[in-house]
């Protein structure tokens, strides 16, 4: 158990949306206790605030995206995996487009301690998700972990597995510096679809039929699989608070993720609240756990 925590200080950058190309504005900024993550647009005269939560889950290829009265944030996993791996509970997240770029700086700002204890949801039943060969499953632990596994018809790639154990040491020296991947065959269209647009060698790994395009090389043998083990943190920050269990995804993807963070919130039998000050069964946790809502624009 923990107090919660949000950051330090301001931090500002520019960066690159990775599938708009647009240049984008983002600044980091401390939150009060029980605030949560929020994202707000500073480009609308309103300054609209989207709570990194499930229910405002919005459809998406290959990224995701949250969004409230017809205004959307894309690409928002890399900076909820970011936050939520290193132990930021409350955080607003100022950006001047509807895309978050590619970008670095949360650890510039620091940790500050606040003062009051952290919920956690702790799984007691295993619940899972799956489709074909696909799946995602939590299952109780005593601590927090995601064991990873991909495969992929590609020299490169082929079948990876790795089992991440939550910390914010490990976040930052296992799982941050692994790049999102793409392949060259599928560049072009991605383009026609308007994705992919801010994508390149800096910051994506590019696969060709045989090989690597990148000059660099890869910073892990298996950086594909702790790829996606960051963006399955991002997506499972969408619960609303931390959880303790086990999370075993195979071959599986953010619309995956999505439905596993659903059907956690729909099966309150499958898991307790717990904090610094005590365990409080599931169905009191309304008061803590925002509530699922299912949206029209969700399906």
């Amino acid at each position: 158990m923990r107090q919660q925590q949000t950051i330090s200080r301001a931090v500002r950058c520019t960066g690159i949306g990775l599938h708009s190309g647009r240049r984008v504005s983002l600044a980091l900024l401390p939150a009060p206790r029980d605030a949560g993550i929020v994202f707000i647009r500073k480009d609308i005269d309103s300054g609209v605030r989207v709570d990194a939560l499930i229910k405002n889950i919005r459809p998406a290829l290959l990224s995701t995206v949250v969004g409230v009265d017809g205004v959307q944030i894309q690409t928002t996993e890399h900076v909820l995996a970011a936050a939520t791996g290193l132990g930021i509970d409350n955080l607003y997240i100022e950006v001047d487009a509807p895309e978050l770029p590619v970008m670095d700086g949360i650890l510039e700002a620091g940790i500050a301690t606040q003062e009051r204890h952290r919920s956690f949801l702790k799984i007691v039943r295993p619940v899972k998700v799956s489709d074909g060969e696909k799946s995602v499953t939590i299952r109780p632990a005593s601590l927090s972990s995601i064991t990873y596994t991909i495969d992929y018809d590609h020299p490169m790639i082929r079948r990876q597995d790795y089992r991440y154990r939550d910390s914010p040491e490990a976040f930052v020296s296992e799982i941050a510096p692994a790049r999102t991947f793409g392949f060259l065959r599928e560049v072009e269209a991605l383009w026609d679809a308007g994705l992919g647009l801010g994508g390149s060698l800096q910051n994506t790994l590019i696969l060709s039929d045989d090989g690597l395009l990148n000059e660099d090389g890869l910073r892990f043998s298996d950086e594909f699989v702790r790829h996606k083990i960051l963006d399955l943190i991002g997506d499972m920050a969408l619960l609303g608070l931390p959880f303790i269990g086990e999370v075993l995804a195979v071959r599986s993807g953010h619309a995956l993720h999505a439905r596993l963070v659903d059907k956690i919130l729909e099966s309150p039998e499958n898991w307790i609240m717990v904090s610094g000050d005590m365990v409080m069964p599931a169905g009191r946790v309304a008061q803590l756990v925002p509530t699922y809502v299912s949206s029209p624009e969700r399906g």
